[in-house]
Parts: structure tokens; sequence; C-alpha cells
């Protein structure tokens, strides 16, 4: 018996991780134009993921997630993508799960400060070097920054403000995020 409730909770986490793969391929696929560039709404669901995943399906929903999102759409950065939104994820999860376990809030804070590190210093450095130039990387970086300080923000009122990892928790059947 205690192997079928192993198999459906398994089956339930991989059913969530799924959908949120699916948004972070919906949300990497189109953006805000703004000057600059395009602002893209990705870095929310990474971020929201990665504050409720472990850190394997963190990397699962924010790196091949994203990678997927160009690999449709805009080919390519899609190895820079794949490495950079995969670490970012990996790291935010890690910090905030692992770090400062008597204070939530300071864990996170650092947590997805590293992630947007990660997030604009990846991507700066593949526009430099491997996809475009050193010019187009420096005229990116407000977009840049502007897209890790959304995810930054909204992600925390997403999971504690509006209860998504409460929702999560309730569904998988497990103690507070």
């Amino acid at each position: 018996m205690k192997n079928a409730v192993d198999g459906r909770q398994a089956l339930k986490h991989i059913v969530i991780a799924a959908m949120f793969m699916a948004l972070n391929v919906v949300m990497s696929s189109f953006g805000i134009p703004v000057p600059g560039g395009h602002l893209y709404l990705n870095d929310i669901i990474i971020c929201t993921a990665a504050l409720i995943f472990d850190p394997f399906t963190s990397f699962a929903i924010g790196g091949v997630g994203a990678f997927l999102g160009d690999v449709f759409f805009y080919p390519t950065p899609m190895y820079v993508t794949l490495v950079v939104r995969g670490l970012q994820a990996i790291a935010i999860s890690v910090i905030s799960r692992y770090t400062f376990k008597n204070n939530k809030k300071i864990a996170n804070a650092i947590a997805l400060a590293v992630g947007g590190i990660i997030n604009v210093a990846g991507y700066s450095i593949g526009r430099a070097f491997f996809y475009a130039t050193p010019s187009a990387a420096v005229l990116k970086l407000p977009t840049q920054f502007a897209m890790a300080a959304l995810g930054a923000v909204v992600a925390p009122i997403l999971v504690y403000k509006l209860g998504v990892g409460k929702m999560y928790n309730r569904f998988m059947k497990k103690k507070s995020v």
C-alpha cells in the first residue's frame, strides 16, 4: 500500500512540475516590448518554482522549460538559456531550502538576489561572447535587471501571500513551505 501512495505522490509531483514547465515555456515565448528589447515574464515562474520545488525539479522547470521556449520561438540563445536559467533555479532552491532555516524571509531574499545575479551575469556573458556582442549585452542590462527584479518581487508574493506554496503543499499533503 505504501508503494501505491508513493507512486501517486510522485505522479502528482510530476504533473505539477509539468504544469510549471508549460507555464515557463509560454511565458518565455512572448515578451512585452520595452525600450531596448522585450520583457519576458518567465522569471516569475522560475523563481516561484524554485521557492516551492527541490533543486532538481527547479532545474527542470527553470532550465529545461526556458530552453524549450527558446527552441520553439527564438533558438539562438537556447543553450545559454538552459545553463543560466537552470543555475538560477538551482541556486534559488538550494539557498532558500538549506540556509537560514530559522528565518525563511532572509533565506528567500538572499536566494532571489543570487538568482537575479546569476540571471543578469549569465545572459550578459552569453550575449557578449556567444550569440551577440559586448555592446548588445550592455544595451540589454536594464531589461535584464528589470526581469530579475520582477521575478524576485512577484514570486514570494505568489508563494506566500497568494498561497501557491500552501496549495502545492496541500495537494501533496506536505508541511508548509
